[in-house]
């Protein structure tokens, strides 16, 4: 069996139409092209696990409707174990509504619905699936105190933690002891210390203070430049930068989700993080050259095809 992987998660069903310009206040627009797409920063990192081969458990509620049921059929379809996941008649699913014009701009309401829900009697409930994990993966989408007692169930038990500080919040007063590893992108990093998404502080400083919150390790996502690896050496931070891999880029969105379940997915395999964030960054980028989430996430054999193909291009 691959990396046994329980992911703390969250799921949205995006309902997505396109129009010529983004309307204004009061206007009715004619709009095409449709369509419902996976959505959810835990759905998305439980497909990607699972098709590198992780043994995924995914936690997390969702309503008793036809949303709801669409996303069961989709763990069971991808092979993802589902006994950890509430279904209610509360809320409804989560939904997105998505209204994207053809110059590419996008206006999006979400409602996380049933995701609210989800509680730390939840994460009581499931305590036995948290603690026989090899890695646990949190994100922000549901609520904090849920995510960190989670966290917590699985440090206590010596399970490695990681979480995805994402959507971004101030974390300046939240004691992240329970978690191993902080997995931001460079906005995310700022925003989480309170500061502004462009602040100019350096990402070796930025780490740097985030690490005084309590954190192991931060591994920070830098888009086409890959990944770096911040960690205190004899009271140093020391950063290790992973190499990019180029791809033409297709669609970007849900790159942040494949990364961080690579990553958990490679950890829990034995390899550093050094090398475990290497991987990710490889299959993070290959997620880039196809649109949307879960049809952009590639499984673990065109992962290593792609990885092998980079490197014999760096050998040349």
């Amino acid at each position: 069996m691959g990396t046994k992987l329980t992911i703390l998660g969250s799921y949205a069903k995006a309902l997505v139409v396109t129009t010529d310009r983004i309307p204004v206040t009061g206007e009715t627009l004619l709009g095409r092209d449709y369509r419902e797409t996976y959505g959810g920063k835990g759905s998305d990192m439980a497909v990607q696990a699972a098709r590198l081969g992780a043994d995924v458990s995914f936690l997390g509620v969702v309503g008793r409707d036809t949303l709801g049921q669409g996303f069961i059929d989709l763990m069971v379809a991808e092979g993802v174990d589902t006994q950890g996941l509430r279904v209610t008649e509360e809320l409804s699913t989560g939904v997105g509504l998505i209204i994207k014009d053809v110059a590419g701009s996008n206006i999006i309401v979400v409602d996380m619905g049933a995701n609210r829900l989800f509680s730390t009697e939840d994460v009581a409930r499931s305590a036995a699936q948290i603690r026989g994990a090899d890695v646990v993966l949190g994100q922000l989408e549901i609520p904090l105190e849920t995510v960190l007692q989670g966290l917590a169930v699985a440090h206590g038990a010596g399970v490695r933690t990681v979480l995805n500080p994402a959507p971004a919040v101030d974390l300046t007063q939240v004691d992240l002891s329970d978690i191993d590893i902080l997995t931001p992108n460079e906005t995310e990093a700022r925003v989480l210390l309170g500061l502004a998404p462009t602040d100019p502080t350096s990402n070796v400083d930025i780490a740097a203070r985030i690490l005084t919150l309590g954190c192991r390790a931060v591994v920070m996502t830098l888009g086409e430049r890959g990944a770096g690896v911040f960690q205190l050496v004899d009271g140093q931070v020391v950063e290790t930068l992973t190499g990019a891999w180029p791809v033409d880029v297709v669609d970007s969105n849900g790159a942040g989700d494949s990364f961080n379940a690579a990553l958990c997915t490679a950890l829990g395999e034995g390899r550093d993080l050094a090398d475990a964030a290497n991987f990710a960054s490889a299959t993070a980028g290959l997620c880039c050259t196809k649109w949307e989430t879960v049809p952009s996430y590639h499984d673990r054999s065109q992962v290593e095809v792609f990885m092998k193909k980079g490197r014999n291009h760096d050998a040349h």
